[in-house]
């Protein structure tokens, strides 16, 4: 290595996105019968495929501080929650994909005849992999995923007494 090359970092042109898309959506149950759907225990009950690794605690139950581990490969993310308030029926999860992205989950209920869940994710790319997920989370592609919970949710709570 000569002496000129010694020290200097490459230039990275790497530029990070970020977003934020929010959306609520209205299920018709009380809001105690909807905010426990909304932990990842709870979201084993309504969402196909959906099979967290509980780290710690290793039981799944829901705490400040809980870790688990979603996806494989490319797509496996570790998430932690880093707030959470079940009498005012909020939480708030830190989930990074480490070849894609790092991003934040709020979830909040709020009771009126029926539950207003709103949910909001934000994410920053830490890769080009991550710029493009970020890309095709249109306001669109948000809504619809989060209109899916709700579809989801309202027939797995038709099922139930």
């Amino acid at each position: 290595m000569s002496s000129s090359s010694r020290g200097k970092e490459p230039v990275s042109t790497f530029v990070a996105r970020h977003v934020r898309r929010e959306h609520t959506i209205t299920v018709d149950a009380s809001v105690d019968r909807v905010f426990p759907l909304l932990t990842p225990r709870g979201e084993e009950l309504w969402v196909p495929g959906w099979k967290p690794v509980y780290l710690h605690p290793p039981s799944g139950e829901m705490t400040l501080g809980m870790v688990f581990t979603t996806g494989s490969g490319d797509d496996a993310t570790y998430w932690s929650v880093v707030a959470y308030d079940p009498a005012r029926y909020v939480s708030r999860y830190a989930r990074v994909t480490p070849a894609s992205r790092f991003g934040l989950v709020d979830v909040s209920c709020r009771s009126v005849t029926s539950t207003h869940v709103t949910v909001a994710y934000t994410y920053t790319a830490l890769t080009e992999a991550g710029n493009g997920f970020i890309d095709g989370l249109t306001d669109a592609a948000y809504r619809e995923m989060i209109d899916e919970w709700r579809a989801l949710m309202s027939a797995w709570l038709a099922g139930k007494p």
